[in-house]
């Protein structure tokens, strides 16, 4: 969990600095707030890009448990005779 805060610490980040650096262009104001609105689409799909990768790891090592569990609860009952 650490490194997925990091990580998102760290995307944060980059985000910020990009913005401040398109605030900070000189450019139209017409064009800065293009280039806000597609860098904001961009980092939206780069987190939702995250969070399907991250709910899938998190969705295989549940499936991967509950198989764990039911090969143990198995492994129980024979040895209880069951």
């Amino acid at each position: 969990m650490k490194n997925n805060k990091a990580l998102l610490g760290f995307l944060g980040g980059v985000a910020a600095g990009a913005l401040l650096g398109v605030l900070y262009a000189p450019d139209k104001g017409s064009r800065t707030r293009k280039k806000i609105k597609r860098k904001g689409a961009d980092y939206t799909e780069d987190a939702r890009n995250k969070a399907a990768d991250l709910l899938d790891t998190f969705t295989d090592k549940y499936e991967s448990l509950k198989a764990e569990g039911k090969e143990l609860i198995a492994q129980g009952k024979a040895k209880l005779g069951k």
